[in-house]
């Protein structure tokens, strides 16, 4: 055997590598509960207008209806993968995996993923088996290259685990998938800058983007058209950009990423959710959210910097939804007032409300050193609310039900389902839908591409 040259080849390598016998059933489980937590994030974004005005686009364009898009319609694979990669991401509510100073949404692969496999008539087994490669592909690279640390988007990884995964559902051998992974990591370079402030649209739809134009990129190296294989280890490349350079062993590497996934409780920022818990928790301690004076939350600096008025920019001004969720002042704020981190919390009515406007003048974040330290393997904070007439409530929390330490169960999960799935799907086929991802390997990616086109249709809205 030849030894790979490039790490492009040997990620290649191991995408193919991989089998039914190297992921184990609970890793398996893990993903499938990941699985129906994005199709709930997707099937609660469908009336979201900057994904309606993306999926616009796409009618207008058209293209040849090889995918389906949640919802319904066709078009081409990697238009339909924008439309449902955006569907995922925008609600802000799906899957993580966090390292020391870096954080991605594994989920934003499987819109490429199901339209790869829809194209390439895979079962869900198969899918499965995708999913794992790039769940692994996309959090070694992250863990092992600073992307945010770095001043490039966590969207950068994406691409080359789209590539992996993708290319193995379309039964690429290893040549082809090599240059898969070269063609679509060479162009998708995404800056930090889409997480700084003024925060934009663009920060629900950066990673939906990413993933679509790394699929296309994959079918073109399927028509034989190679790409730059050093594109992390060649002159100039990635490695050089971000001065430094990936250490992972591809042919030991094992399919593991789903054990270390979180999936969160709370409609915000992954690195907020010990601090909206705490919030709520002092929420409903509070009679009276006016008579709050002070409030001081200490978090890790990761969060800080994203979240909190660091590296990213301040957060005293927030006026829309994709402030809001990456906005640490009016998270707290939120959570102390409406004892609930909800989908209705980003209302625009509800962001612009003079309560959590005033409130959020009055929370202070600050960075801990010691907090920083317990990051990943923990999510520490510390919030102290300070109360007219001298009162003091704290709380600090460690982790919360849904970190990748106390995974979230399926009853959970599929509650989550249920509430964001609910005004765009009625109980029976959200029943279909659960037991399908549940059952996966029992069925086509087309069966559940199928039930998923319904949704947002008047005679099965909920």
């Amino acid at each position: 055997m030849i030894e790979p040259r490039f790490a492009t080849q040997a990620i290649a390598a191991f995408a193919l590598r991989v089998g039914s016998d190297d992921l184990d059933g609970y890793a398996a489980d893990r993903l499938k509960r990941s699985l129906l937590d994005a199709i709930g994030c997707a099937l609660g974004a469908l009336d979201a207008p900057p994904v309606t005005a993306i999926r616009g686009l796409v009618d207008e364009f058209g293209g040849t209806g090889r995918a389906t898009m949640i919802g319904g319609g066709r078009t081409a694979p990697d238009r339909a993968c924008l439309v449902n990669g955006c569907l995922v991401r925008y609600v802000d509510f799906m899957d993580n995996i966090a390292s020391k100073g870096e954080v991605c949404h594994p989920s934003d692969n499987i819109a490429a993923l199901v339209a790869a496999g829809e194209h390439a008539g895979a079962s869900g087994r198969d899918l499965l088996l995708g999913l794992a490669v790039s769940y692994q592909v996309q959090s070694r690279l992250m863990e092992t290259l600073p992307t945010m640390r770095g001043g490039l988007n966590y969207t950068t990884p994406l691409a080359y685990s789209v590539a992996a995964g993708s290319a193995r559902l379309l039964g690429f051998d290893a040549e082809r998938t090599a240059h898969a992974l070269a063609l679509a990591g060479v162009s998708a370079v995404s800056l930090a800058v889409i997480q700084a402030e003024p925060v934009s649209n663009w920060k629900g739809l950066a990673s939906g983007e990413t993933a679509s134009r790394a699929l296309l990129n994959t079918f073109i190296a399927g028509r034989g058209v190679t790409g730059t294989l050093g594109v992390f280890d060649g002159p100039f490349g990635l490695d050089h950009l971000v001065r430094d350079h990936s250490t992972i062993d591809w042919s030991k590497e094992p399919l593991d990423a789903g054990n270390r996934v979180s999936i969160k409780r709370y409609n915000a920022e992954f690195q907020s959710q010990t601090s909206v818990e705490a919030a709520i928790e002092l929420g409903q301690r509070i009679a009276d959210p006016g008579c709050i004076t002070s409030v001081t939350l200490d978090v890790a600096k990761g969060a800080y910097d994203v979240l909190g008025g660091g590296s990213y920019g301040p957060k005293d001004d927030c006026r829309i939804k994709e402030q809001a969720d990456h906005n640490l002042k009016y998270l707290v704020a939120a959570a102390l007032i409406d004892r609930q981190m909800l989908p209705e919390q980003f209302a625009p009515e509800r962001i612009e409300r003079a309560d959590v406007q005033e409130l959020l003048g009055k929370v202070t974040v600050r960075s801990s050193f010691l907090y920083t330290r317990r990051i990943p393997e923990e999510m520490p904070c510390k919030l102290v609310v300070h109360i007219a007439g001298g009162e003091m409530l704290s709380a600090e929390r460690s982790d919360y039900d849904g970190f990748h330490t106390r995974p979230m169960s399926w009853d959970d999960v599929v509650a989550k389902f249920d509430r964001l799935a609910s005004p765009h799907a009625d109980g029976r086929l959200r029943a279909k839908i659960v037991a399908t991802v549940r059952d996966i390997e029992r069925h086509l990616v087309t069966d559940l591409m199928a039930l998923l086109a319904l949704a947002g249709h008047e005679e099965t809205r909920g």
